[in-house]
């Protein structure tokens, strides 16, 4: 993952901070992260849900509200309203880079204003909220011992989650009217909810609401239990995990257009990221996949390494050249599988006499259906005549040229 500084200009003209998380290999799609109420882009459950969306594929814009963390502007000026115009400046700072975000995901109050959002978004396909409120004054009872001062004095200092900050009346009386459930009646892109059944901050009645008021499509998760702040790694990736999985099924998440040229009977292998190992490989015009080493090894694991590819071809040659014969004889073969594995082994323990290294496959079929031990046998035999088999027991050449 590659993170850039991002900064747009917030609702107020005030400059905001962001941090834009990129992947490293192809780029899928494009998600804006909107934090918790007084929190901020860097914090962890922000970071970790990022950065496991980025290695899925999808770039994810995270940024401070104007008056927290690195953004301009004072907090005390700010209320819910103004958080949802930020968000809708920060998604035309991404329509401007050319990465128009399709995907909305807030936290906490983050996600009620997502939801806001996304109503004047045209391009969002998808919205996720987790741990979020149903009614945005639901956050007052973060500090509601101070509201009377705030009613009297106009601004107050208040204590949230031991940090201060100062709340204008300005904030109590547009979170008050704000109407999150109105907004779910006519609500158009596909919703994912996520909440926690043990949140002690905002209750799982909050997703109930949130998921009766919207109307399909419409999903609903529970987190278990998580904290309302997904301050574990492991929730973190769960989140993550659940969040690119429902996605595909609302935003296009299709790998950019293979390069171009391959024709029939070649099989191109285009560097996709110089930076690591990940491939783009094209056979032919009309199949693309990827390749890759696993983490171990430097690569990005986004694809299977070159020895997995050798491996599959035998894996699927055999499994296809025995339904092919059973198929042909009449025979109850219902299901077939094999398994490949490969590893390096000196020649002398095959008993060559050399003190080379050969490569050696271990080849497990499974064969499931009224089959009689004939039968089995003589599918095993025809298991070697598979011509990827045959093409690794023989004597191949490679014959390389450099092309100017």
């Amino acid at each position: 993952m590659t993170t850039e500084k991002f900064t747009f200009t917030g609702h107020g003209g005030h400059s905001l901070a962001a941090r834009l998380d990129l992947p490293d290999g192809p780029h899928l799609a494009t998600a804006l992260f909107a934090h918790c109420f007084t929190c901020g882009k860097d914090i962890i459950a922000a970071r970790r849900i990022a950065a496991r969306l980025a290695g899925l594929g999808i770039a994810v814009l995270r940024f401070d509200f104007t008056g927290l963390g690195h953004s301009g502007g004072e907090f005390e000026n700010t209320h819910f309203t103004s958080n949802v115009r930020d968000i809708e400046h920060a998604a035309k700072a991404l329509s401007d880079r050319g990465m128009s975000p399709s995907l909305l995901i807030g936290h906490s109050l983050g996600g009620a204003a997502v939801i806001m959002a996304a109503a004047n978004l045209p391009k969002t396909k998808a919205v996720v909220t987790i741990g979020a409120p149903a009614d945005p004054a639901h956050v007052v009872k973060t500090f509601e011992d101070a509201v009377p001062r705030i009613r009297s004095e106009g601004v107050t200092q208040v204590s949230v989650g031991g940090r201060p900050f100062q709340v204008g009346v300005d904030f109590l009386d547009d979170v008050t009217t704000s109407k999150l459930e109105e907004t779910l009646s006519s609500f158009r892109p596909a919703l994912l909810v996520l909440h926690a059944p043990r949140d002690a901050i905002v209750s799982i009645d909050n997703a109930a609401r949130i998921f009766t008021a919207a109307k399909h499509p419409k999903s609903f998760v529970t987190l278990d239990d998580a904290d309302h702040l997904i301050t574990r790694p492991q929730d973190a990736e769960y989140v993550a995990e659940v969040i690119a999985a429902w996605a595909a099924r609302y935003v296009r998440l299709a790998a950019p257009a293979p390069p171009p040229g391959a024709p029939e009977g070649v099989v191109r292998a285009t560097e996709a990221d110089p930076r690591g190992f990940l491939q783009d490989i094209q056979s032919g015009p009309s199949h693309h996949t990827l390749a890759d080493e696993p983490l171990a090894y430097g690569g990005t694991n986004k694809g299977m390494s070159p020895y997995g590819f050798l491996a599959a071809g035998l894996a699927a040659c055999t499994s296809m050249t025995i339904r092919m014969y059973a198929r042909r004889k009449g025979w109850a073969l219902d299901h077939v599988w094999v398994d490949v594995s490969h590893e390096k082994v000196h020649a002398q323990d095959a008993e060559t006499g050399t003190r080379d290294r050969i490569d050696r496959f271990h080849r497990a079929i499974h064969l499931d259906g009224t089959l009689d031990e004939k039968q089995r046998t003589r599918l095993l035999e025809i298991a070697d005549r598979c011509p990827v088999h045959r093409t690794l027991e023989g004597s191949s050449k490679v014959q390389t040229t450099l092309v100017d």
